[in-house]
């Protein structure tokens, strides 16, 4: 079996010169609190690594913060306003070459509530 090294385009070259595709499933993760986000890219972590995929991530993203100012009365004190604010915390999360028994086993995966996972295939 031939030794394969990875081009900077993302695709495997073995020793023959041959270029082959590079699968990769890149999956996003988002949610309001950032303790069960961790939670459950852990459990998306576990279950790569339980099919020996190789994992990368996973890699914070900005957090999203969404602020909204409300006046405290509707007439009289124009100054009292509240503020409020949503934090989007999200994380990212590349599986290369995942197997069928991977992605199956991924989709079966059963995460909290308030988690919204986006997958795409490279």
């Amino acid at each position: 079996m031939a030794a394969k090294t990875t081009t900077k385009k993302g695709k495997l070259r073995d020793k023959t010169g041959k270029d082959e595709a590079v699968q990769k499933l890149r999956i996003r993760v988002s949610a309001y609190e950032y303790k069960i986000l961790d939670l459950s890219v852990k459990q998306i972590i576990d279950t790569a690594l339980r099919y020996d995929a190789k994992v990368r991530g996973p890699v914070p993203l900005p957090t999203e913060i969404k602020k909204y100012t409300v006046n405290r009365s509707t007439f009289v004190h124009k100054d009292a306003r509240e503020q409020f604010e949503m934090r989007v915390h999200r994380r990212v999360i590349d599986i290369v070459n995942p197997n069928q028994k991977l992605v199956e086993s991924l989709t079966n995966l059963s995460l909290p509530s308030g988690v919204n996972i986006d997958v795409k295939m490279l």
